[in-house]
C-alpha cells in the first residue's frame, strides 16, 4: 500500500509478505524502489529521501503492543537501505495500515493501535477516526507541507528509555561551534543559525548548495555522532541536524533540518519533538533565540513550508540527575493512495551489481 504519512510518502509492507533475510529485503526494496537513480524513474521512489521510504508492519509479541513497525529509508541515488532512524511522518500511517490489514479490529467511531518501533525499541498510540468500523481518511485537520485536509491522526509517545541529554551536558562545543545534542525520539543536534554565518530563513535548496557550510555541518555530524554513542555517522542519517533563528510567523523558533546533507522542506516529526524538548531546557543554545509560550505546553516549530506543533513538557532534572520528558503528542494526518501489486525492477536489469544473489530471477515476481 503507497501512502502518505505526514509529510512522507512510502510503501507500507505486511512482514510476511517480504523476504525474512535482511539482505534479500533489502535488495528487493531498492529494486522496488528504482534505487539506484537520481529519477527513481524504475521505481515507486519519488527522487528525494521523503518519498523513498517503506514502513514493515507486523502484530506484535510485545503484550504493550498492537503491532510492530520497523522504518526503512531507502537511498535514491546509491544502493542502501539503512534501519538506523525512525520516522515519525510515516508512522501516522501505521495504524490505519494495521487496520486495513485486519492486523487490529476498528472500534466503531474511533481505534487507537499501540505501536512498537522497532528501530528504537520505543512505544507509540496513534488515535483515528474509523466510523462505522471503517477508517476514515477524510476530515478537517490542516498540516504544514500537506495540501488541503484529512482526518487527525493523533500520536502520544511515553516517555522513552533513551536519555534526554545523550552526552549528558546541556551544551557542546563541536568543531568550534556550541551545539545542544538532544534526543527526544530522535538523535538531534541543535545549531544556532548565526554560528554557521547563515540567518536560517534562507531557501532550502541555497542551503544545499552551500558548500562551506556542508563542510562544516559534515564535521559538526560526525563528531556529534561520536559523543552520542552513535559511533561512526559518515553513511548513516542520523543525528539530524537542525538550524534554529528567531521566529517569523508568531511559533516559538525556525528551523532548517538536514538529512543528513539534503536540507529538509518541512521537518520530521520526531526530530520536532527533540527540537521542542531542547528547547525548554535551561542553558541550551536555543535560549536567546526561541520564544516559548508562557501558559501552554504546545510549542509551534516553524520551517520552510510551514509550522509543526509538538505538546511537551520537560522536569528539570534535581540535583545530580538529568532532565526528563514527562510526555509528548503531536496531531498529523494520513491518507492511502493505492493498495495493490507492486512489480519489482528484475534482479539482472538492476544499474548497478545486485547486493544479494538476485531474488526470485527474472520472472517479474510481484510483491504485495
Amino acid at each position: 500500500m503507497l501512502m502518505r504519512g505526514g509529510t512522507s510518502k512510502g510503501a507500507y509492507f505486511l512482514a510476511e509478505d517480504l523476504p525474512a533475510d535482511p539482505a534479500a529485503r533489502d535488495d528487493l526494496l531498492l529494486r522496488v524502489m528504482g534505487s539506484p537513480d537520481p529519477r527513481q524513474i524504475d521505481g515507486l521512489g519519488g527522487a528525494h529521501p521523503l518519498t523513498s521510504k517503506v514502513a514493515v508492519v507486523a502484530a506484535s509479541d510485545d503484550p504493550e503492543a498492537d503491532v510492530d513497525y520497523l522504518f526503512l529509508q531507502v537511498a535514491v541515488d546509491r544502493p542502501e537501505v539503512t534501519d538506523r532512524q525512525n520516522c515519525g511522518n510515516i508512522l501516522a500511517g501505521i495504524g490505519p495500515f494495521a487496520v486495513e490489514r485486519g492486523l487490529v479490529a476498528s472500534g466503531d467511531g474511533e481505534t487507537s493501535v499501540r505501536i512498537r518501533m522497532l528501530n528504537t525499541g520505543e512505544l507509540a498510540v496513534a488515535s483515528f477516526p474509523t466510523p462505522g468500523g471503517r477508517v476514515d481518511y477524510t476530515g478537517t485537520a490542516e498540516i504544514s507541507g500537506v495540501p488541503g485536509t484529512a482526518a487527525p491522526v493523533v500520536i502520544e509517545f511515553p516517555q522513552g528509555g533513551s536519555p534526554l541529554l545523550p552526552t549528558g551536558r546541556v551544551r557542546d562545543v563541536i568543531a568550534g561551534t556550541e551545539v545542544t545534542c538532544v534526543d527526544n525520539g530522535m538523535p538531534v543536534v541543535l545549531i544556532p543559525a548565526a554560528a554557521l554565518d547563515v540567518t536560517g530563513y534562507e531557501n532550502p535548496k541555497d542551503l544545499e548548495e552551500n558548500l562551506t557550510l556542508a563542510d562544516r555541518l559534515r564535521e559538526i555530524r560526525l563528531e556529534a555522532g561520536k559523543l552520542m554513542g552513535l559511533g561512526d555517522v559518515e553513511g548513516t542519517t542520523v543525528p539530524k541536524l537542525t538550524l534554529l533563528a528567531p521566529p517569523r510567523a508568531g511559533g516559538a523558533v525556525m528551523t532548517r533540518t538536514f538529512i543528513p546533507v539534503r536540507c529538509h522542506t518541512s521537518i520530521g516529526v520526531l526530530g520536532a519533538a527533540s527540537v521542542a524538548a531542547g528547547l525548554l531546557l535551561p542553558d541550551g543554545v536555543g535560549e536567546g533565540i526561541a520564544e516559548l509560550p508562557v501558559q501552554s505546553d504546545r510549542i509551534r516549530i516553524e520551517h520552510p513550508s510551514g509550522f509543526l506543533d509538538i505538546e511537551t513538557s520537560v522536569s528539570a532534572g534535581t540535583e545530580g540527575s538529568a532532565p526528563v520528558v514527562r510526555g509528548t503528542a503531536v496531531v498529523r494526518t494520513a491518507r492511502k493512495i493505492f493498495d495493490g501489486t507492486v512489480f519489482p525492477r528484475s534482479a539482472d536489469t538492476a544499474p548497478t551489481p545486485a547486493l544479494v544473489p538476485p531474488l526470485g530471477g527474472n520472472d517479474g515476481s510481484a510483491a504485495r
